[in-house]
């Protein structure tokens, strides 16, 4: 029988490439969201609800996807349920709280950069998990040379000209800490999947996730007053692009090794500079971030060039 698209490399090589696409156009998108919303760095409570709103409607739209594809929408099993709450809560929720407020303090270049972490910790988990998803030397090589690039990012010139550690808490380190929140919740979603539906798992703990960051965002006193046809249609956007790219990402790790598709994500850093670059006027032309990006995807080949097995 012939593997569907999803199972054969040039594929998953493909799908994967789409998802970092996606997510990669993010980082401008929900700064220029930030700005037409009139949402400040300060202000955690509209972030949360720009958020929310996002979430909650990317899983709306993968629900009746499905409920037109007539798959099962609900889980088979208390259990079941449980463990898509808990996925929901994590993935969603509390990644992107982190992210979000990440986001709001450093630019977009150096957020989408920031994310490649994702990318160690995911191969490094898998490695302890699945006997089947080890590393070997040149995966961890290229492990080590995508996350200098994280490194090479962050620095810039302090006093007298000399080089400094230019990252701040709440900026990059809250970028990379929801990138390795994603990573543990992929994994833990991967087993998930496997006696779930990718579509509908997804659009329930997108759904349930954003409705948590709404009901954050509300709390606190948050408010989208601005938004209007433009910020209307950037919202839509991002939750199209939230539903799109999670579940063809949940798909490819139900039916891939982790440590082959989780490298791409150092692709994100690529289309997010790029598209920073041109949708925020942010400046490519640093030595730091050059020097990053060739790193990260120098990481990205190494990971990517042994054969994969399938399984």
């Amino acid at each position: 029988m012939k593997p569907a698209l999803y199972q054969t490399r040039p594929g998953v090589y493909a799908l994967a490439t789409l998802c970092c696409a996606l997510w990669g156009s993010s980082y401008p998108a929900i700064k220029n969201g930030y700005a037409l919303l009139q949402i400040t760095p300060a202000d955690l409570a509209g972030q949360m609800l720009f958020a929310g709103w996002r979430f909650t409607l990317a899983g709306l739209i993968l629900l009746l996807a499905a409920l037109g594809l007539r798959k099962r929408l609900l889980p088979v099993s208390r259990r079941q349920a449980g463990q898509v709450v808990l996925l929901g809560l994590v993935q969603t929720a509390l990644q992107y709280v982190f992210f979000y407020i990440g986001v709001a303090h450093a630019s977009g270049i150096k957020s989408s950069i920031m994310n490649a972490t994702g990318v160690f910790f995911s191969v490094v988990l898998a490695h302890f998990i699945y006997a089947s998803d080890r590393l070997n030397g040149v995966r961890a090589l290229g492990c080590l040379i995508g996350f200098a690039g994280v490194v090479v990012v962050n620095l810039g010139k302090g006093g007298a000209g000399v080089l400094a550690f230019d990252f701040t808490l709440t900026g990059e380190g809250f970028v990379a800490f929801s990138a390795f929140i994603l990573a543990a919740a992929a994994i833990y979603g991967k087993g998930l999947s496997r006696g779930m539906d990718a579509m509908v798992m997804t659009g329930w703990q997108l759904l349930i996730g954003g409705l948590v960051l709404t009901g954050i965002g509300m709390i606190g006193g948050g408010h989208l007053e601005a938004m209007g046809m433009q910020a209307g249609a950037l919202l839509a956007y991002l939750a199209l692009l939230s539903a799109v790219a999670f579940s063809v990402w949940s798909l490819l790790l139900k039916h891939n090794p982790v440590g082959m598709v989780a490298p791409f994500n150092f692709l994100i850093p690529v289309f997010g500079v790029s598209l920073s670059a041109i949708f925020l006027g942010e400046s490519l032309l640093r030595w730091s971030y050059l020097s990053a990006l060739i790193l990260v995807c120098a990481g990205i080949w190494l990971v990517t060039r042994m054969p994969a097995r399938q399984g």
